[in-house]
């Protein structure tokens, strides 16, 4: 009779798991996966093998096929590290509910288990649930206190909660424990500029870019790095060669970054910076460079770029954006606040024809956005209305309503009452240029955070903004004012997700402005 080899003894497959873990922590997956797949052939049980299968599938950026390994292993045997790694993929997936059962499951294995405490923080964080994230972040601690990215975690989310004093302390304990934690670093630069410490926090703010995301909400990385010394605020003698390779004097590149609104509200540097350098450019993102090249026209020294990275002989000093404040020592009392930006005169005039063909033309116009542009950030949710939200306000009498909502989120674009109220035309805007000269004929702009109010309140239009619990460190805290924009007034939630109640704050002051110009 035919005879059939032997199966491997489980010391032989305990021998070819352990291989194929030393090649997955090595980095070589393929041959991790041939000994794990030698593994399952022989024991499909084997829950390790399938959980390591997982891991090297994760590793390999192969998340769908990582969930699956992972849910195969927990099928055979539930464990607490199983459900750690099954959190880790739902969450690079963005499957925030499914990851919030996960670690429910795994605590409930293990209370105590650090990372599975961790990732349901982190969860409920970015689901917008900051007290519940605060609760976790809170007992993590208390099992193990010097965990630096919880602490940082719970500073952000003490932020968002308005306990600046308490942010601080969470993350000034993180930055002690890891002085090298950027994203720590960030933070507290946000916390001290919402308190208006500008001196202290601009150093701090150098590390920004350790929390910047992508318009999903996911990490990047962008800090520019540069053959070029950054400019920090040093006295040039801009006629002196010996400053610059360039024989009439220093030339410095500014670097765009972050969003539209950041650019809109920190542009108003570049003409300071100037007088400081012989040539100035600026490497504008193209819906911005209308705008700026007519707001800036009488500026020659100062130029509009589309790339400057490709020729960096031109410069001598780079600056990012957002450093310039930093650079130019920027306090509370000595922000440049002189109107900036302008429309186009003949493209204003334009829009002021069409205005005047609508019915009851004489009415107050008010320009409205009520949502951001960035559907995937935490922030984005918390500072965005919906159209349902904004429709008591629109049927507000003796008020001409005219849209200057851009979205490509169906979710947010006005319905069929909202569209019955609104006048809407940024079908044919296409540029900053554009929104500036029709913003230019109205009488006021009302407007969540987002660069549509940077861009009326640089023109020195009125602008009230409809501002978040705890909302942007730019807009401060307790104060209905703004020291950036003097035609800016806040109208902030006075708990977290209440817009009703500013939206009542707002009608009621509409209805005390109807009968003249709002």
């Amino acid at each position: 009779m035919p005879t059939h080899p032997a199966s491997p003894s489980e010391e032989t497959l305990d021998v070819w798991f352990n291989q194929a873990e030393q090649a997955r922590l090595a980095g070589e997956f393929d041959m991790a996966r041939t000994l794990l797949d030698r593994v399952i052939g022989q024991d499909p049980g084997h829950a390790d093998a399938l959980h390591t299968h997982g891991l090297v599938a994760l590793a390999s950026n192969q998340l769908e096929s990582a969930q699956s390994w992972v849910e195969r292993a927990l099928e055979v045997r539930s464990h607490p590290a199983y459900y750690g790694t099954l959190c880790i993929i739902q969450i690079k997936l963005r499957a925030y509910a499914s990851a919030l059962q996960t670690a429910e499951c795994g605590l409930a294995l293990e209370p105590a288990s650090l990372p599975l405490c961790f990732f349901m923080a982190v969860i409920l964080q970015v689901l917008g649930r900051s007290e519940d994230a605060a609760v976790v972040y809170r007992r993590l601690l208390e099992l193990r206190p010097d965990h630096p990215q919880a602490l940082a975690n719970l500073g952000v989310v003490l932020k968002d909660l308005g306990s600046l004093s308490e942010a601080e302390r969470h993350l000034t304990q993180a930055i002690a424990l890891a002085p090298s934690h950027l994203g720590a670093r960030a933070s507290l630069s946000q916390v001290l500029l919402a308190a208006g410490r500008y001196e202290e926090a601009w150093p701090y703010f150098e590390d920004r870019w350790a929390n910047f995301v992508d318009a999903d909400g996911r990490p990047v990385s962008a800090r520019p790095t540069l053959p070029l010394p950054q400019w920090k605020g040093e006295r040039l003698d801009i006629l002196n060669a010996s400053q610059g390779r360039h024989a009439y004097g220093a030339r410095l590149l500014v670097i765009p970054e972050q969003g539209h609104g950041d650019s809109l509200q920190f542009v108003r540097y570049l003409p300071m910076a100037l007088e400081r350098f012989a040539r100035v450019g600026y490497i504008c993102p193209p819906s911005l460079r209308r705008l700026y090249e007519e707001s800036f026209a009488h500026l020659p020294g100062l130029v509009m770029l589309d790339d400057g990275l490709s020729d960096l002989s031109d410069w001598d000093w780079h600056c990012p954006l957002m450093s310039l404040p930093m650079a130019f020592g920027t306090r509370l009392d000595n922000i440049p606040g002189d109107t900036y930006l302008h429309a186009d005169a003949a493209r204003s005039a334009s829009w002021r024809a069409r205005l005047a063909m609508l019915p009851d033309a004489g009415l107050p116009r008010v320009g409205l956005v009520w949502a951001g542009g960035h559907s995937g950030l935490t922030e984005d949710r918390a500072r965005s209305l919906t159209p349902a939200q904004i429709a008591p306000l629109l049927a507000l009498p003796d008020v001409r309503w005219i849209s200057l909502q851009k979205t490509d989120d169906p979710a947010k674009r006005a319905d069929a009452t909202c569209n019955a109220r609104l006048t809407d035309w940024m079908c044919d805007v296409t540029d900053f240029a554009d929104t500036a000269a029709l913003i230019d004929n109205l009488d006021l702009v009302i407007c969540v955070d987002t660069s549509v109010a940077h861009l009326a309140a640089a023109m020195g239009k009125p602008v009230w903004l409809l501002n978040r619990f705890a909302g942007c460190w730019r807009w401060l805290r307790d104060r209905d004012d703004s020291p950036w924009y003097a035609s800016v007034r806040l109208f902030t939630q006075s708990q977290r997700g209440d817009w009703d109640g500013v939206l009542e704050r707002v009608a009621d002051a509409l209805r005390r402005s109807t009968g003249r110009k709002v």
